[in-house]
């Protein structure tokens, strides 16, 4: 479903969410739950000086905050650039918020850079 057609999650949800948001992002939280469960995500990350990589991220889903979620990218359909990160279910929500702001700015669907540092484990 691509993110302009998202239907936010209900306050039920997004009030389970809401300690582990900080304030100025609780607004995007209904978009990003509502992006959480639908378990997959298909963008473009952007490349400095040179062509953007078409990304398939697909990730399950649990219902608390501080259960862990895996997620899965897959870079421009081939399985050798496959990577996987786990982390908890908050962050990755976080990080969905993330691609909610850059699509709000740029019209592009994009992880950030933080997200991919973990992605690539540059951060251990």
């Amino acid at each position: 479903m691509p993110i302009p057609q998202l239907k936010p999650a209900d306050d039920k949800e997004v009030k389970v969410y809401s300690p582990f948001c900080q304030e100025p992002r609780r607004k995007f939280l209904p978009h990003a739950i509502a992006l959480y469960k639908i378990k997959s995500l298909e963008g473009e990350r952007k490349i400095d000086g040179g062509d953007d990589v078409p990304f398939v991220a697909s990730w399950n889903i649990s219902s608390l905050p501080i259960d862990l979620t895996r997620c899965r990218v897959l870079f421009d359909g081939n399985a050798e650039l496959s990577y996987e990160t786990t982390m908890q279910s908050s962050e990755f929500v976080s990080c969905l918020i993330e691609v909610l702001l850059t699509y709000q700015r740029t019209r592009s669907v994009d992880f950030s850079k933080a997200f991919y540092r973990k992605l690539m484990r540059m951060d251990e």
